[in-house]
């Protein structure tokens, strides 16, 4: 794949040298350097919190940094601003999307560079243009659907595209697969591939190591804000780049002992629903997880699972069916009676349904039980008491940088903001426990202690439902894998007996529903 390119080492399209920036006291990027050349795909790999994104952002001029030197193809440039930066061919796709929720995916592609007809905005021109991109690129989307209507895979679609319609030479992607479903990833590689074979370079912030391996040439590691190593990809293991990443040795296979299900917890009968488009998606779905059970569901994006889980935890109505928790009824119940009955949940898209940006970590933590006698009294919140649980938790969950339980949560990385989602649903403590990809944007080290705290919760004799488009955490942790095509459930398995391709074929309809 990407290893046996010919990378022309001569040709530098981007140099940063020594560069440093701080958030007052704090030192984010600490004399960091990047070389990248002409025609190549170099990853940027780091722990959540390392600095990764924030060097980005200097690049794409989002941030001054406070010092240090910017070359783009030889020349000392100045990037003051994102438009500075499209002006010198850098474009970038960042890991919580920038776009506009009630527009179009082709009013969110073409904004700000809008074809005109005369003095009007020539629409039928702009849609003709994205589609003619998407298609290239091996992209379906809708360009009529609204942003707020469509998937987080979809919604990445889109910020990649918005880049490829304004011509960058040079492509930041910031988390790009973090979403996307193994055959969407095989598909993005194959245009990264295309990219690069034009000319185009790639820098790739992921911390996925067996894209890394797929897909990269160089390798710059970055730990604690401090650069630690530019590697050749090829030349490297996964469990190498593990370790350069996080300062130990990770251990990739979870573990966990056989156990026997437990009573029934959570219930789904002949359930019906329809999308974001009225048209019908779940078509007559039945699934039932015990205690002492991860039931993990597989399926390619669009068959039905968004609105699975939106459905048992109250965020959409459902048509017909039951849906039961310990045997009381939750159907088309208010997301806080579904809480209150026992269900917990890390939602899909952790900024939509999971977070309160602006608020504070700490007031994050207890959404769901401010009104409890230890955190309020006569409608006064007790502050301290909050703050004291959010600092534990911080500290138990390993959520940087460590003091973080006071600062609002739209300012942690994206990665340390799951793991804030993650305290707080594992500490709710309720007897179902919904984890739709949970280990989204994480690094080998936070997966560890994500999967660890999921058979934890099995181990209680909790019941968890588990989503997730990474397949080989779906085989991993799971006891029973449910597969999910085109609404129902086309087939099940032991979570020991799994393989890719089974599943894959399954994914893909090869597999009757009996």
């Amino acid at each position: 794949m990407g290893n046996i390119r010919s990378v022309d080492l001569d040709a530098k399209v981007i140099e940063m040298k020594n560069i440093v920036k701080k958030f007052g006291d704090f030192v984010a990027n600490d004399n960091i350097n990047l070389t990248v050349h002409k025609g190549e795909i170099h990853a940027i790999l780091g722990e959540n919190g390392a600095g990764k994104s924030t060097l980005m952002n200097v690049l794409y001029g989002l941030y001054r940094p406070t010092s240090g030197e910017i070359y783009v193809n030889g020349k000392k440039e100045e990037i003051d601003g994102p438009g500075k930066a499209i002006e010198c061919g850098i474009g970038m796709v960042h890991q919580h999307f920038m776009l506009v929720q009630p527009f179009t995916v082709t009013e969110n592609i073409v904004l700000g560079m809008e074809p005109m007809k005369g003095i009007t905005l020539d629409m039928a021109k702009a849609r003709e243009d994205v589609k003619k991109i998407s298609e290239k690129y091996g992209m379906a989307v809708d360009p009529d659907a609204r942003i707020e209507d469509i998937s987080v895979g979809m919604q990445q679609r889109v910020e990649i595209l918005k880049v490829l319609y304004r011509g960058a030479q040079t492509l930041i992607l910031d988390e790009p697969t973090a979403s996307l479903t193994p055959q969407e990833i095989r598909e993005l590689i194959a245009i990264m591939e295309n990219l690069t074979a034009d000319g185009k370079s790639i820098i790739l912030i992921t911390h996925k190591l067996k894209e890394i391996k797929e897909s990269a040439d160089y390798c710059t590691i970055i730990r604690l804000g401090k650069y630690i190593d530019t590697v050749k990809v090829a030349d490297v293991t996964e469990q190498d780049l593990a370790s350069m990443m996080v300062g130990r040795n990770v251990t990739f296979k979870v573990e966990k002992e056989d156990k026997e299900p437990g009573d029934v917890v959570l219930e789904v009968k002949d359930l019906h629903g329809v999308d974001y488009r009225k048209v019908e998606i779940l078509k007559g779905l039945s699934i039932e997880v015990r205690r002492g059970e991860i039931l993990g569901i597989a399926g390619i994006d669009g068959n039905g699972q968004t609105e699975l889980v939106e459905i048992i935890t109250g965020l959409r109505k459902a048509e017909s069916g039951s849906i039961t928790v310990n045997g009381e009824n939750i159907f088309n119940a208010r997301p806080r009676t579904i809480f209150e009955k026992g269900v917990s949940s890390i939602p899909e898209d952790r900024q939509k349904h999971g977070l309160v940006l602006d608020f504070t970590v700490a007031e994050n933590m207890v959404l769901q039980n401010y009104r409890k006698p230890e955190y309020q009294s006569h409608g006064f919140l007790k502050k301290d008491a909050i703050r004291r649980y959010a600092e534990e938790a911080v500290k138990k969950y390993d959520v940087r940088p460590d003091d973080s339980a006071g600062r609002p949560a739209g300012t942690l990385s994206g990665g340390n903001q799951q793991k804030v989602i993650i305290a707080r649903e594992v500490d709710n403590d309720k007897d179902l426990l919904i984890a739709v990809n949970p280990t989204r944007g994480l690094d080998v080290g936070a997966i560890e202690y994500v999967h660890k705290y999921i058979v934890e919760q099995r181990n209680k004799g909790k019941a968890v439902l588990l989503v997730s488009f990474e397949l080989d955490e779906i085989i991993s942790l799971s006891d029973r894998i449910d597969v999910i095509y085109d609404g129902h459930i086309a087939g099940s398995m032991a979570g020991k007996d799994a393989d890719e391709n089974t599943l894959g074929l399954m994914m893909a309809g090869g597999v009757r529903h009996e």
